[in-house]
């Protein structure tokens, strides 16, 4: 029997159900999700593997036109991850219009010719049967394809088709991760994305793109175990946003943030959430460093 292991990396506008994607097809939660644009910023590997077969999904921020610094760094970051990957998987919402920003998509996929590049039809189960073969047959008219897979990440129909469509598409090698892990991510890397994610699912107004979070200490004393978490803004007004009146929505995000915290530690947490300001820190170079952009 032929072993086959290799990166598939999902494209797509922003909020199109990457992430989402990426977590049903893995069976657990590895990335945050939202439906704001830019929730994802940075690479992560989630790792699927169904007997002979390894998909290594290498989930990405959605490539845009880019408006700040951090937005071309993003931008810089996928392009890097396609370059590398064997297959790309573009993402159609079932649900909406093929746009301009697809299109944009779709003309920069030209310049990675070395990966496979499938059609990914998702979020089917927001429309009904006779919708979704017609995105398929809309989505089939763009470009040649090497495959076209209908799913619903919500429900996971059509999951286990998904897998078994690209898996053939992985080079033949050994399996590259143990066959039980699902990610690569470290906890210290995923504890200030659980805290992001409770902010943006909170909060609207400029937030999403002016947050950032990352994970300042892991102490543990006496059995007791404190979590620290930065939230970074860029100005006066967003720190009071997500502050609120007497401490009210930090108290909110704390909340929401911690049981998934305790559960991936796997003991009970004290999580200290304290919000600093960098100025335009997403136009800062300097800041965009420190901030590992």
């Amino acid at each position: 029997m032929t072993t086959r292991s290799g990166f598939l990396s999902f494209v797509g506008r922003p909020n199109v159900g990457k992430s989402t994607l990426m977590n049903a097809l893995i069976g657990e939660k590895v990335a945050i999700t939202s439906s704001k644009p830019q929730t994802t910023r940075k690479t992560i590997r989630g790792i699927v593997t169904r007997g002979d077969d390894q998909i290594i999904i290498v989930d990405t921020p959605g490539l845009h036109r880019p408006r700040t610094l951090l937005g071309e760094r993003l931008n810089a970051l996928v392009e890097t991850t396609l370059g590398d990957v064997d297959v790309i998987g573009m993402c159609f919402p079932a649900d909406e219009p093929v746009g301009k920003g697809d299109k944009f998509i779709l003309e920069q996929l030209a310049r990675y010719p070395h990966a496979r590049v499938a059609a990914i039809v998702t979020k089917t189960d927001r429309v009904g049967p006779t919708k979704v073969l017609a995105k398929l047959a809309e989505v089939g008219e763009l470009r040649n394809w090497a495959t076209i897979v209908p799913v619903s990440a919500t429900t996971a129909d059509g999951i286990d088709e998904f897998i078994a469509a690209l898996a053939p598409f992985m080079p033949e090698s050994p399996h590259l991760y143990p066959d039980e892990s699902v990610s690569d991510e470290s906890v210290e890397a995923r504890i200030p994305e659980i805290v992001r994610e409770a902010v943006l699912e909170e909060l609207n107004d400029e937030l999403p793109h002016s947050l950032a979070a990352t994970l300042t200490d892991i102490v543990t004393e006496g059995g007791r175990t404190k979590v620290f978490v930065s939230l970074i803004v860029e100005r006066d007004s967003q720190k009071g946003i997500i502050i609120g009146k007497r401490g009210s929505m930090l108290r909110l995000i704390g909340e929401r943030s911690r049981p998934t915290i305790e559960a991936l530690l796997g003991r009970s947490v004290y999580l200290d959430l304290h919000v600093t300001i960098a100025k335009d820190w997403q136009r800062d170079p300097k800041a965009l460093g420190k901030l590992g952009f």
